[in-house]
């Protein structure tokens, strides 16, 4: 079993997409990037951290490699988007990768330079890779929200402009 972080905005809107991967054993939503002890949803709403929303994947890679999941993880950002992502605006909703090892970090630089590569942006890829810090779990109303509360949740996603971003840039390759 291994771990990857990744910050992707709302935390809520990224969790499906992992969860539904062959080969990913678990998804936890939670802050990273900060340094403040024990940080609440409260605090890094505050934006007085550094924290960022993210999720870490506890995953299989004899089923799924970091390539793959990075793959996942480009299909549900905008990473042209530097302030946040979609409306959610403010640091703790920027998108970063957090590689554990160097063995990531290449393959987090990679695959971001096949992304810039690809003709699908127009605009510069501005996705941060970044050095894992300590992970720490949100609060158990936000794990699987999107089970959860899936009314507010499917409108808060359509909402927020990430559903037709996808679909105009991945089409079904969501």
């Amino acid at each position: 079993m291994r771990t990857a972080v990744f910050a992707g905005g709302c935390f809520w809107c990224i969790q499906p997409a992992f969860d539904k991967a062959p080969g990913v054993i678990k998804t936890v939503v939670g802050y990273c990037g900060g340094t403040e002890p024990n940080p609440t949803y409260k605090l890094v709403a505050s934006e007085k951290t550094k924290y960022r929303e993210s999720i870490e994947v506890t995953y299989d890679p004899a089923k799924i490699s970091y390539d793959q999941l990075l793959d996942i993880y480009w299909r549900q950002i905008d990473p042209t988007q530097s302030d946040g992502q979609f409306t959610d605006i403010g640091p703790s909703y920027r998108a970063a990768i957090f590689y554990g090892n160097a063995d990531e970090r290449k393959i987090a630089e990679t695959s971001k330079d096949k992304l810039s590569r690809s003709g699908k942006f127009k605009k510069t890829i501005v996705t941060e890779i970044l050095p894992a810090m300590k992970f720490w779990a949100a609060e158990d109303y936000h794990q699987k929200y999107y089970r959860q509360n899936p009314e507010h949740f499917e409108a808060f996603e359509e909402g927020s402009g990430r559903v037709s971003f996808k679909k105009d840039k991945w089409g079904g390759e969501q």
